[in-house]
């Protein structure tokens, strides 16, 4: 039994066969699908989304650094609203992208910040998107740095030093594709990590793992990031499977 910490399941890369994808990712064994958002412009293909597979779709709410704008008030305001009317299972995903775009750095700090507080008034975990730019969230951490801060590091590839300073922050590291690529680096050291600190994702339709990198990715991909996972910490994939997922337990409460 695996779980997809981090699945863009509603994007349109799964137009044409969103069904079979699905049932192809449960037959692998993976039946809890955590869904990030982006921005306003995805809310009603999620809320679709977890319509179509009630049993096992789990959606977040937030503001994607890259939707970041001149809007941005606007796009918290939606997703503030959001809130108010439902439940969700992490504000996500929220954080700094640098790679894209470096003239929003001050408002995506700000951004980041107010979702950061959001999460803490209703006791969520964040699920941080980073992107050139760890020393940039980490200024943000160690502002909010508190009891009431926790969540996951999505994506995590960064080095042992940084993984270690994210998990001081109560975050798990999010480890998807990018474990089974040879310039990958972190399969280098993941093994000094305790497991009981990471959980696994795949960012379908993102990031590929070997042997799919630089095709679509899609969520039954998930048991090769937990067969990689096993080969780095010298165990079977069962005993992986099964600490990530009471590890994702533990974050998202269910």
């Amino acid at each position: 039994m695996l779980t997809d910490t981090h699945t863009h399941l509603y994007s349109d890369a799964f137009d044409a066969d969103r069904e079979a994808m699905m049932q192809r990712a449960i037959s692998a064994g993976i039946s809890r699908f955590f869904i990030p958002a982006i921005d306003s412009g995805y809310t009603e293909a999620m809320y679709q989304l977890e319509k179509d597979f009630p049993e096992h779709v789990y959606l977040m709410m937030g503001l994607h650094p890259t939707s970041v704008k001149d809007n941005y008030k606007e796009e918290l305001a939606h997703v503030k609203a959001q809130f108010a009317l439902r439940k969700f299972y992490a504000v996500g995903e929220i954080g700094i992208d640098l790679y894209w775009d470096t003239s929003t750095l001050e408002i995506q700090k700000q951004a980041f910040k107010e979702q950061i507080q959001l999460a803490k008034k209703f006791n969520l975990p964040i699920v941080i998107h980073c992107r050139d730019a760890f020393d940039e969230i980490f200024e943000v951490l160690e502002i909010e740095k508190d009891d009431a801060l926790f969540g996951i590091f999505h994506c995590f590839t960064g080095t042992l030093e940084q993984a270690k300073r994210a998990i001081g922050f109560n975050m798990k590291l999010g480890i998807g594709g990018v474990v089974t690529f040879k310039n990958g680096k972190i399969d280098q050291f993941l093994s000094q990590i305790d497991l009981k600190h990471i959980v696994l994702e795949t960012d379908a339709p993102y990031l590929s793992p070997v042997p799919y990198r630089g095709k679509r990715n899609e969520s039954s991909y998930l048991s090769l990031v937990c067969k990689k996972v096993a080969e780095v910490y010298g165990i079977s994939e069962v005993e992986v499977a099964r600490i990530t997922t009471e590890n994702s337990k533990a974050v998202f409460g269910i």
